[in-house]
């Protein structure tokens, strides 16, 4: 990390960002966590500009429209944050030689394996969320920007913002029953996990793409039951499959069935290993 003085982080206001500049901080360096006012990315204008004004050494990109379902309804909108946006960065990053470090999904594979993905494997998004995600991917590798990294991530949650777990504990809070889908099987991953991992691949000059999660896999109703054992919170939840789930709300998005990313590219490049899911969920619902 020593030459990277000047860093950046777009999407400054959501999750990951808050993550990064704390993790950053704790280690000593300073970040300039940019929102959507300070830098929209889809506006080359905006990128030039704090291009010139920050002169980064190094880019973090967390801007994203995360909406799944949304993007159903803002085809143009996606593409437009998650395709186009991360290529504006990525030549801007080219132009002024600095890296560039991207985060993108699982939502990239159709969910049709019975075993975690490899970065290698072939990516078939079943929505707009994950098409408008896998478009700024190859954007950024065709306009192959100094060292950039791609990350792939999964059912991300953490602090400063609205999360998974969050949105349990409140609506259990409310007396809320919940219906949790029990088919789809993935990997949760807390915000300060994957900001380490970051900082871990970037001072082992990791380079293209990259599957980073908290290690295990689970599937979204155990991941609640878990997540209100540990905050010591009852509720009425029941386990539903994602055909009744469609039946409650049709117009969702299509998401992949099995979703797991093999990590052992970041182990081999790092010599690191993730923590295992519910030991990084523990400690965030007890924070």
């Amino acid at each position: 990390m020593e030459a990277y003085r000047s860093i950046i982080i777009t999407g400054g206001g959501g999750m990951l960002a808050h993550a990064l500049v704390d993790v950053l901080h704790s280690r000593g360096y300073k970040a300039v966590a940019l929102n959507r006012a300070d830098c929209d990315i889809t506006k080359t204008e905006d990128v030039r500009r704090a291009f010139e004004t920050h002169r980064p050494t190094l880019v973090l990109n967390c801007a994203a429209h995360t909406g799944v379902d949304a993007c159903e309804d803002e085809v143009e909108k996606a593409n437009a944050i998650n395709g186009t946006g991360p290529a504006n960065l990525a030549k801007a990053c080219k132009s002024h030689h600095a890296r560039l470090v991207h985060y993108s999904t699982d939502f990239v594979f159709d969910g049709n394996g019975n075993r975690p993905y490899l970065e290698t494997d072939p990516t078939h998004p079943l929505s707009v969320y994950g098409s408008s995600k896998l478009m700024g991917e190859k954007l950024i590798a065709e306009t192959n920007p100094r060292d950039w990294m791609v990350l792939r991530t999964a059912w991300l949650y953490g602090k400063n913002g609205n999360c998974f777990p969050s949105t349990m504990l409140k609506f259990a809070q409310a007396g809320k029953p919940l219906r949790v889908v029990n088919d789809q099987k993935g990997c949760p991953t807390n915000t300060h996990d994957l900001a380490l991992a970051t900082l871990a691949l970037i001072d082992s000059k990791g380079h293209g793409v990259f599957h980073v999660t908290n290690t295990g896999i689970t599937n979204w109703y155990d991941f609640a039951v878990q997540t209100l054992k540990f905050y010591n919170v009852t509720a009425d939840i029941q386990p539903v499959t994602t055909a009744d789930w469609f039946k409650i709300r049709p117009k969702q998005a299509h998401r992949p069935m099995y979703s797991a990313l093999a990590m052992a590219h970041y182990h081999k490049v790092t010599g690191q290993v993730t923590r295992q899911w519910e030991v990084a969920l523990r400690e965030y619902c007890n924070s």
